[in-house]
């Protein structure tokens, strides 16, 4: 039965590995999720901002026309001013010319602040395309290690599991079951427990002083009386084994 307890713990450190291996295989897809949401929402905002820089480049354009459409007109009300059969009608040339010359005073200014707009838009583009650009390599980088350790992963995993199917067909039914209901019972999935100083690992509680001798000195399967584990004695260490009761002790 001493063998048993072994193999089980065994079977513990086997179930461990797979576990953590299961736990990588799941967390890759959703590390790889979550660089590229992150990869998109990058993408997003320089969407955003080419969009801001086409819409100043062209308001600017329309500025630019507005101008020439308002300096065409101020020609023309000249032209017509000198045709102008009385002050009253000159006033009215003169007025619609003073009206043209502010409306491009105005888009001049315009003009000015979108340009200044620009030229932060400008270099905040390119730099976020550069930078994008460099993300995606990384994003396609990581994908591909992810790809590689998640294949490297589910073949360890399948040789782990072919231990474990070979060490638990070693077991009698009767310990199958109980490993099986222990695994099902305890939230870690720890099944075999060490017991040093007279208390479960598991479960931290004290083992009862005949209940502990027996497992030092019987050949037979101890289990926790409190959590049901199986308990594998464990020799306390030397350091530990200088103290018993408090006091210090010499080693023999």
């Amino acid at each position: 039965m001493i063998e048993d307890v072994e193999q089980a713990l065994r079977l513990q450190e086997i179930d461990k590995r797979i576990s953590r291996l299961n736990a990588e295989i799941i967390a890759l897809p959703k590390h790889i999720a979550e660089i590229e949401k992150q990869l998109e929402s990058h993408n997003r905002k320089l969407t955003a901002d080419q969009a801001i820089l086409a819409a100043n480049q062209k308001e600017r354009k329309q500025r630019d026309l507005d101008i020439a459409t308002h300096q065409q007109k101020i020609s023309k009300l000249k032209d017509q001013m000198l045709q102008a059969k009385n002050n009253e009608q000159y006033r009215a040339f003169q007025h619609e010319i003073e009206f043209c010359e502010a409306e491009i005073g105005k888009a001049e200014d315009r003009i000015l602040e979108l340009m200044s707009e620009a030229e932060s838009l400008e270099v905040n583009v390119k730099a976020a395309e550069v930078s994008l650009g460099e993300e995606k390599k990384l994003v396609e980088k990581e994908k591909a290690e992810a790809r590689q350790k998640t294949d490297a992963d589910q073949k360890l995993m399948a040789e782990e599991t072919e231990k474990r199917t070979a060490i638990f067909s070693t077991f009698t039914p009767q310990l199958q079951a109980i490993i099986t209901r222990l695994k099902k019972k305890h939230v870690n999935g720890i099944f075999v427990a060490d017991a040093t100083e007279g208390a479960c690992s598991g479960c931290k509680m004290q083992l009862r002083p005949q209940h502990f001798q027996t497992l030092k000195t019987s050949p037979t399967m101890v289990v926790c009386e409190s959590c049901g584990r199986i308990l594998r004695y464990a020799p306390p260490t030397d350091q530990q084994a200088m103290y018993e009761g408090g006091k210090r002790v010499a080693l023999s």
